[in-house]
């Protein structure tokens, strides 16, 4: 399922992609998927994508946070949650150096 979200967000224009590998270092999910977004309708559309395809394909909803005016929104779908950032605010909270037990299984950048 990440890699169906890491194709639709490159599809989407999304920047920065990223599959990390959590399975072995946490136990509330197996994988994050990061994306940045330039503008807060990038970061909307994005969102939209994601959550469609994955009803479409998946059948699963996602537990949604965050708003594109917060510069994050986060799509829970359990053993997947995808983080879709502002570039600002991805640099300030910087997910990957916080998660860096987790594998780099796909890096688009």
């Amino acid at each position: 399922m990440a890699r169906e979200i890491s194709k639709i967000l490159e599809d989407k224009l999304g920047q920065n992609i990223m599959i990390l590998d959590l399975s072995k270092a946490c136990d509330f999910t197996d994988a994050f998927v990061l994306s940045s977004a330039t503008s807060d309708r990038m970061l909307n559309s994005l969102a939209d994508a994601v959550t469609e395809l994955v009803k479409q394909n998946f059948g699963l909803n996602a537990i949604v946070e965050g708003t594109p005016q917060s510069g994050w929104i986060v799509l829970d779908y359990g053993y997947v949650i995808v983080h879709l950032m502002a570039e600002e605010t991805r640099e300030y909270y910087q997910l990957e150096e916080l998660w860096n037990k987790g594998k780099v299984l796909l890096h688009l950048k």
